[in-house]
């Protein structure tokens, strides 16, 4: 899979742009500050429907406008496919292949990507919030019905915890298990999906890490057996252990226990990566994991995504940019940097200037 071409009016510091790319490696390159991240940041968007940096769309908007306007058209193994956005401060419409969507779940599926920056670094050093919105992004790419169960899961949660903070015991006690019935038909679908996910990821990314160190340090990726079988099993086992902690939950206000509170370890050399990788060997396992994701990708869509790396390359020694660079032959990326011989090693690549928010040609 391959995007054509990206349109930008409006959008962050762009007024009015319309980037060309190449299947293959293409280099937006110049100065800091000059909207080299915009341009990445817009592609991604237009792959899940979410910012990789704000969580308000109206922060896309470029100051002193109305209304932000991103569209790309992409070519991918079932024929091309056009997407586009039109953002105001308080509502944005999609367009499909010229159909207008209601959903962001009709927005994933149509063009796959991997986004990584060294902001991703928080995915291994921050909290379980951040782990739980990498596999929610990637999956939800991959998997309407968990993005769907995603979805309804977080609406009755709210539903439940605002049950919680009543005062009335009585009506918390007859009501929830309604709720739980409902919530644990959809946290058992989550669980399953991201089960499995896991159970690829896990031996994809210890591969890529390995070919980055040398073979020098072990990469292990593990969610715990907390949540496995069927999801029947699941869901019953998770109905249980909600209805045993009721006093818990009410005491506190939310509820505790559930998907919404899932974590994974990251491991290097059987040690917690959180607590003790150095920043090189956090960057060198955060690129692992997103370069497993992209053979992930290719192995369950049955072609590429398109890679985005956004100021990869000055993070990362020599020996690494070259394997990296090795290691992005034969799909699309899209790659962000101030010098484009960094990231080239004798490979061709559609290099792109950006200086202002505009494109020198």
């Amino acid at each position: 899979m391959h995007i054509k071409n990206l349109n930008l009016k409006n959008f962050r510091n762009y007024s009015d742009e319309k980037f060309i790319f190449s299947p293959g490696l293409n280099v937006l390159y110049g100065r800091n500050a000059q909207g080299k991240t915009n341009c990445a940041e817009a592609v991604y968007y237009l792959c899940t429907g979410v910012s990789p940096r704000n969580r308000r769309d109206k922060q896309l908007i470029k100051a002193g406008e109305n209304c932000a306007e991103i569209s790309a058209s992409a070519q991918g193994r079932y024929g091309e496919v056009t997407i586009s956005a039109k953002i105001s401060e308080n509502s944005r419409e999609v367009r499909v292949n010229g159909n207008k969507i209601s959903r962001n779940a009709d927005i994933l599926g149509n063009i796959y990507s991997v986004y990584f920056s060294p902001q991703e670094l928080r995915l291994i050093q921050d909290g379980p919030d951040e782990r739980r919105r990498f596999l929610n992004l990637s999956i939800s790419q991959l998997s309407r019905p968990y993005f769907v169960a995603l979805s309804r899961y977080n609406k009755i949660l709210e539903q439940r915890n605002n049950l919680l903070k009543n005062r009335d015991i009585s009506l918390i006690c007859d009501t929830l298990p309604v709720w739980d019935e409902q919530l644990c038909k959809y946290a058992a679908v989550i669980a399953q999906k991201r089960a499995e996910f896991i159970a690829s990821l896990s031996p994809a990314a210890a591969e890529e890490h390995a070919y980055l160190t040398d073979g020098a340090e072990t990469l292990t990726i593990s969610a715990g057996k907390k949540y496995v079988g069927g999801e029947a099993e699941l869901s019953k086992r998770l109905y249980d252990e909600l209805s045993a902690n009721y006093d818990r939950d009410i005491r506190l206000g939310f509820t505790a226990s559930g998907p919404h509170r899932d974590d994974i370890d990251i491991l290097i050399d059987g040690t917690d990566a959180k607590n003790f990788a150095s920043q090189g060997q956090t960057r060198t396992a955060a690129l692992a994991i997103k370069l497993a994701e992209v053979e992930i990708f290719r192995r369950t869509a049955g072609e590429y995504p398109v890679l985005i790396l956004d100021d990869v390359m000055s993070e990362l020694d020599l020996p690494r940019r070259k394997k990296l660079a090795s290691r992005t032959c034969g799909l699309q990326t899209i790659l962000t940097c101030t010098h484009a011989e960094r990231a080239l090693y004798g490979r061709e690549a559609n290099k792109i200037r950006i200086e202002g928010g505009a494109v020198k040609r």
